[in-house]
């Protein structure tokens, strides 16, 4: 078996294999090198200046016994995959639907989830989005504190148990996308550093150092991003990466790491000959992340739109503080980023202290290329105790909420449980075995809200197990009332995407929005379809022109005279000729 890791720090290198120690030979390029007798399951670690303990490899593939555990050898090759008629998805036309599958399901692993796959086929969502599952430290947090990205973590299944959840989705005609963080390493288990100059010297972010991009010895660390990137799309079969806060990537070099993906990615999707997806998350209100590279552009797909889902939270909330203080001012954002894409295009942000953001071109650009969503497992985890909309909101407003992301012309995105107001919270957990690091995550986590008006007694203990049962979703929900009928909702209004072309049309232009801020009802022009809300706590009349009602949430009533009776907080949507 050929040993390979890059190492340029250390002055010697040597590989545990099987408990016997086999020196390395170093290239020009900082890789070391060695030919070992070893099996298809042999468990190795390397010795760097022969001190200490043997470490786990940056790129395993497996680390069965923890991320400070030796690594353990893996063949891709041994899994008999099912999916040979599987042709892939792109992404205009889907819903997405993100998932943790440590909350997921009783069980939390990639198996159980698969028993719930059926759930989401009848829902009418054709992409599953995985939080991120590569190895960290610790039996369960959300998964953006890995230190070990190529290593699947172990308590959800490892690597073959992702391999048969990929395998279940495709065989239910539905994609994955992968969550992905290259902006920060998790602050246990990281030995990276040990190895070569993987972290930035300067450019901190906000969990901790940057990631070395375009420094000294950038080149390798880059691929050690892009081949993990591709690893994911080809040896697992995944569909789509999403990126975690790529505003976070400080890359001063002339191509950017995002460009540079895409056009491997691109290369990639070739040789597969099925769609592969990019999505960023993205703080810049930039779209020249989402432009083709033809254009000048990074060439991603698609980017999330914070935008939309501020505007959107704060109407229906009515919450102002924090970053929500800018979408405040009623229907009209909404109608905005409805028709404009972003709110914040060059528009003065209080909560930055500056402008923020640039225009869409909304004559070329489309609309698809935004993921628009009521709920996120950010917008719910960072809040306080992790309450989730259908904490405060009443049924009405969560369907109405749900009309809104379902009928808009952006790519859609549920969060896990959201279809039928789950009654559980999500909250922060983490489960940091080194009881310093989970005094200090515990400590800093209320510190974080005292600021804000919350009792310390109040915020969740990240370190308490309780906090991660707490999250995971309630099956049996779905039978009880109001659950059940909101569900209903759900699944005819994405029965409805698939059916009314109008609805899945990317033009901005085919979007217009009537509404009367005062009396709190919208209407927004899709096509020949009218999407009519009552966001008022009582009925109304809305004046619409006569036609088909194709779904309401309460009793709406057909057109008479020109006018639609609406009852409080409902919504309806009707084809007219």
């Amino acid at each position: 078996m050929h040993f390979a890791v890059w190492a340029p720090r250390p002055d010697r290198v040597s590989v545990r294999v099987d408990g016997a120690d086999h020196p390395m030979t170093l290239d020009d390029g900082g890789w070391w090198h060695a030919d070992v007798p070893a099996d298809v399951e042999s468990e190795y670690g390397f010795l760097l200046d022969d001190a200490g303990a043997p470490l786990p490899d940056p790129r395993s593939r497996r680390q069965p016994d923890g991320v400070h555990g030796l690594s353990r050898l893996y063949d891709d090759g041994a899994y008999a995959w099912g999916d040979a008629g599987w042709t892939g998805r792109v992404l205009p036309g889907t819903a997405i639907y993100e998932l943790h599958i440590g909350t997921f399901t009783p069980e939390g692993t990639f198996d159980a989830a698969i028993e719930r796959l059926d759930h989401l086929v009848e829902l009418g969502v054709s992409v599953v989005e995985l939080l991120p599952v590569n190895a960290f430290n610790g039996v369960h947090n959300w998964g953006y504190d890995g230190v070990l990205w190529y290593a699947v973590h172990e308590a959800y299944g490892g690597p073959d148990g992702y391999k048969r959840f990929v395998d279940a989705c495709h065989g239910r005609g539905l994609a994955v996308f992968q969550d992905v963080v290259y902006n920060h390493l998790g602050p246990s288990g990281n030995y990276l550093p040990r190895f070569a100059g993987y972290l930035a010297a300067a450019g901190a972010n906000t969990w901790g150092a940057s990631v070395n991009l375009s420094g000294p010895d950038s080149e390798e660390v880059r691929r050690y991003i892009v081949d993990n990137a591709l690893m994911w799309l080809r040896d697992y079969h995944v569909d789509g990466l999403r990126l975690d806060a790529v505003h976070a990537l400080v890359d001063e070099r002339a191509t950017h790491l995002l460009e540079q993906l895409a056009v491997e990615v691109a290369a990639l999707e070739a040789h597969v000959r099925r769609p592969l997806t990019l999505i960023a998350e993205s703080d810049l209100n930039d779209p020249r992340l989402i432009t083709p590279r033809e254009a000048g552009g990074y060439g991603l797909t698609g980017q999330w739109s914070d935008d939309f889902h501020h505007a959107l939270h704060s109407l229906l909330t009515g919450e102002r503080q924090g970053y929500y203080y800018d979408f405040g001012a009623g229907v009209a954002v909404l109608a905005k980023v409805l028709t404009r894409g972003f709110f914040h295009d060059g528009t003065w942000s209080s909560f930055r202290r500056r402008p923020h953001g640039r225009p869409v071109d909304t004559q070329r650009m489309p609309a698809w290329r935004l993921l628009g969503y009521l709920q996120n497992h950010d917008q719910t985890g960072n809040r306080a105790v992790g309450d989730r909309l259908s904490a405060t909101l009443s049924p009405g407003l969560l369907a109405v909420g749900a009309t809104l992301v379902l009928t808009s012309p952006f790519t859609p995105m549920l969060f896990m449980g959201e279809e039928w107001g789950a009654g559980t919270p999500w909250q922060f957990f983490t489960s940091h075995p080194e009881p310093e690091l989970g005094v200090a995550t515990a400590e800093g986590r209320k510190a974080e809200f005292a600021g804000h008006g919350w009792d310390s007694a109040d915020v969740p203990d990240p370190q308490d197990p309780e906090t991660f049962l707490r999250s995971k979703l309630d099956w049996a929900e779905l039978d009880a009332e109001p659950h059940r009928s909101l569900l209903d909702i759900y699944r005819r209004l994405l029965a409805l995407r698939l059916a009314e072309p109008a609805l899945t049309d990317p033009a901005f232009a085919q979007v217009e929005v009537s509404y009367d801020e005062q009396a709190r009802w919208l209407i927004v022009l899709r096509g020949d379809l009218r999407v009519v809300c009552n966001l008022a706590a009582g009925e109304q009349s809305v004046s619409v022109p006569p036609g088909e009602v194709l779904f309401a949430t309460g009793a709406a009533s057909s057109t008479v005279d020109g006018q639609m009776v609406m009852p409080a907080e409902s919504a309806a949507v009707l084809r007219v000729p």
